[in-house]
């Protein structure tokens, strides 16, 4: 298939446990100042929001194995889906948030008004259809209910994949199911909240579901029938607001995210199924 790579292997990371993913330092209610840190050369602490897997996995690698030794202290805020970090970046709880695609990002500033702004981008999460029925999207039979998100980005997405198989085709830039041109299996598609995903895939014949719901839930390489290419743009970036843009805190952090050490770490630690940036 075009565009797709087969998983052959079960992922070891769907064992990843959640007490990991401890905050990297103690609480503050208030958000960080530059420069806070008291120490010669010390940037003090910079408060990241993140979903738990793979981007509090790699904010705490980077805390507990780099951080230190370049001035910096990063206090993760965990959240669990995908609406509430860019609102609480641009109301100013967190200095940085570690979870969505340039795409989503453009999305939201779009619909918010908002003035968040990219860093960089640092890994792709790649997304896969799932299915607890079926071995390959060969298998999908005309009717199939298949579930995607309800995000624009990421039903887009869903969708793009679809139609590099050649199992539909869509407009050139695809984020709603009017943009579906062409449907000659007479697909049921559902439209799901992202965060809920994994959990429907036992009710259809296939759900598309990012990584870092994949994972928590529990799904394996064995009901993974396709999974996005590297060549993926979808790739997430570390986010700030307009007004952080150039903080030394922010730049020392996308420098971390970005070493040589952190995508050593990545790729250990998922085996190609979170690729980071080149």
């Amino acid at each position: 298939m075009k565009n797709s790579i087969r998983i052959a292997a079960a992922v070891a990371t769907a064992a990843l446990s959640f007490t990991a993913l401890a905050a990297c330092s103690t609480t503050s209610d208030s958000p960080s100042d530059a420069g806070s840190g008291s120490g010669s050369g010390d940037l003090g602490t910079i408060k990241v929001g993140a979903l738990a897997t793979p981007a509090g996995d790699i904010l705490t690698f980077v805390s507990d194995n780099l951080a230190a030794d370049a001035g910096l202290t990063i206090e993760f805020t965990e959240f669990t889906d995908y609406n509430t970090p860019n609102t609480a970046l641009s109301d100013g709880s967190i200095d940085a948030n570690l979870f969505q695609n340039s795409t989503f990002l453009e999305t939201y500033n779009e619909q918010a008004g908002g003035t968040l702004v990219s860093a960089g981008e640092v890994y792709l999460p790649s997304a896969a259809f799932y299915s607890d029925t079926i071995t390959s999207l060969d298998d999908l039979k005309d009717g199939a209910k298949i579930a995607i998100p309800n995000d624009p980005t990421n039903e887009g997405r869903a969708l793009k994949i679809l139609a590099s198989e050649g199992l539909i085709e869509v407009t050139d830039e695809p984020t709603v199911l009017a943009d579906i041109t062409e449907n000659p299996h007479d697909y049921e598609f559902v439209e799901i909240e992202n965060a809920t995903l994994a959990q429907a895939v036992a009710d259809v014949d296939t759900a598309f579901v990012t990584i870092s719901f994949a994972l928590p839930a529990g799904l394996t390489a064995k009901q993974a029938i396709l999974i996005e290419g590297s060549d993926s743009p979808y790739f997430n970036v570390l986010a700030t607001s307009d007004k952080l843009k150039d903080d030394p805190r922010v730049a020392k952090l996308y420098e971390l995210l970005t070493s040589q050490e952190t995508k050593d770490y990545i790729d250990e630690t998922w085996g190609g199924l979170v690729v980071p940036v080149s």
